[in-house]
């Protein structure tokens, strides 16, 4: 474990001279003074305004997450099949934004846009974990099945029952997550609470932005209140009904991007005096097309979401290692603890999209607002999930009495396999967060889609968007074979009643 962490390094040592970490704002102190002046500042007499803004980023979370668990439970049933987990490791490993550039396209700034962005990629990860659980559970009660029982029926009876709390907490959680999801699908127009941050940090009303932020904050913190099982149902029932008078489908649209808009510009043959468009399969100007594609975008666009990838994944580690001891009943003093953990909350709850906005507006566009907002999110995750195991280790009567040498001797030896299962098990996420955060302006490989996107060059961009899957897949094969390598596995950690997981 500690070459692969040494390794982990290196490897970020190695990228740190070819990042783009320069400071291009020249009065980032006064910009900085703005935003703190905004955050104990807020006017929170805009929230009303935005009411609207609010109830879609909770319709769209519930219906988004609703649909993908639907759809991730049988996916998780046959997931033993390759093409199966194939199918769910593509469909996730492209960002909800990326998925919404796909679906404004066909259906245009409309409800379902959100919802099927954040349905399908979340339908794959639902499957990956749902089976995962399954895979983990108890396995006793399937003696007592039957022997030509179906396998349905065996599920049902022997495998939900025991895997039903895990499943249960992990969809709350993801949620959660389809909350933040929910928001920042607004920075790209559609009608959540994103919108109107984007638009309140963009013309620098931080006062209302921080409003909203505050807003989001006590959403999320709420939740065991205003989410309770029994009212999810009715919930969904009431999502579906609003998004059901709001949906406008143009049938039109969607034939046009399938049969001409996604199509490889080579392939494509205009008869002049009709209009009419037909195929042209020439392999020649086809390999033409993905070279130069390759070329002008691809190719740096990867390097740089790789590089950025694995500065983080180092920086993500340190933060982790750094900040979990503050959070942790056995290592801190008690009136650290609960401000440690207040924070770590806070950074886990903001999407690293804000967080890298808000640095973007204080530091210019570069890889180091990418570092420091993906580094803050994951690690504060990472930090969360530490803390928790960490405080599940009872001390023995002879354990040291300073912090710093228990800390070093004592608990670090005992979590640390698990922590490096969770930072790999992020390594996907972290590369997925990379490559989306270039719509902010930093050349990963989402400023060549989103160039794409704004030049109408949508082969172009649905290419690039195959680059990142791939990208992301491969990262994820890699990350399964270091934790198999080194006998490392996550579980989830119940705190609070509430499960956090790596995915």
């Amino acid at each position: 474990m500690l070459r692969s962490s040494l390794i982990l390094v290196v490897l970020a040592l190695l990228a740190l001279p070819f990042a783009d970490l320069e400071v291009t704002t020249l009065s980032a102190w006064s910009e900085l003074g703005e935003i703190v002046l905004g955050a104990v500042q807020p006017d929170f007499s805009v929230l009303w305004k935005f009411k609207s803004a609010f109830l879609n980023t909770v319709i769209f979370a519930f219906a988004g997450t609703s649909l993908a668990a639907f759809w991730g439970f049988f996916l998780a049933l046959g997931f033993r099949w390759a093409p199966v987990r194939l199918l769910c490791a593509f469909i996730r490993s492209v960002h909800e934004i990326f998925w919404a550039f796909i679906f404004l396209n066909l259906v245009g700034l409309n409800p379902i846009c959100g919802v099927l962005s954040i349905a399908i990629p979340y339908s794959g990860i639902f499957a990956k974990v749902y089976a995962e659980i399954a895979q983990e559970s108890d396995r006793r009660p399937l003696v007592g099945i039957p022997p030509r029982s179906d396998g349905f029926s065996s599920f049902i009876y022997a495998v939900l029952p025991v895997v039903y709390t895990d499943a249960k907490l992990y969809t709350g959680y993801r949620f959660e997550c389809a909350l933040r999801s929910s928001t920042i699908l607004g920075f790209i127009g559609l009608p959540t609470i994103g919108y109107h941050l984007e638009t309140a940090f963009r013309e620098g009303i931080y006062n209302h932005a921080w409003a909203l932020l505050y807003a989001f904050y006590l959403l999320i913190a709420s939740l065991k209140y205003w989410a309770r099982p029994k009212l999810i149902i009715p919930y969904i029932v009431i999502s579906f009904t609003f998004l059901s008078q709001k949906i406008s489908i143009s049938w039109a649209n969607m034939v046009r991007f399938l049969t001409v808009d996604i199509i490889p510009w080579p392939l494509r043959k205009v008869d002049p005096i009709s209009g009419n468009q037909e195929i042209n399969f020439s392999l020649t100007e086809i390999l033409s097309w993905l070279m130069n594609t390759w070329h002008d975008a691809g190719a740096e666009g990867v390097w740089n979401t790789i590089l950025l990838t694995q500065i983080v994944l180092a920086t993500t580690g340190i933060f982790t290692l750094l900040t979990f001891p503050f959070a942790c009943r056995n290592l801190s003093y008690r009136p650290i603890k609960p401000i440690t953990r207040l924070l770590l909350i806070v950074y886990r709850t903001t999407p690293e999209y804000i967080l890298a906005y808000v640095f973007i507006l204080i530091y210019g566009p570069s890889m180091l607002p990418a570092i420091l907002a993906i580094t803050l999110h994951n690690g504060a995750i990472l930090s969360f999930l530490t803390s928790n195991n960490a405080d599940l280790i009872k001390l023995r009567p002879d354990a040291p009495k300073r912090y710093f040498a228990r800390y070093t001797y004592l608990v670090l030896p005992q979590v640390y396999g698990q922590f490096l299962a969770f930072l790999f098990y992020r390594w996907e996420i972290i590369m997925r967060e990379s490559a989306i955060l270039g719509i902010l302006g930093i050349y990963t490989l989402g400023f060549y889609i989103d160039s794409a996107i704004a030049e109408d060059q949508l082969d172009k961009a649905i290419l690039l968007i195959l680059i990142t899957a791939t990208l992301n897949i491969l990262i994820d094969s890699i990350s399964q074979q270091v934790r198999k390598r080194l006998k490392i596995s996550t579980r989830f950690v119940v705190a609070s009643n509430q499960i956090f997981s790596t995915q």
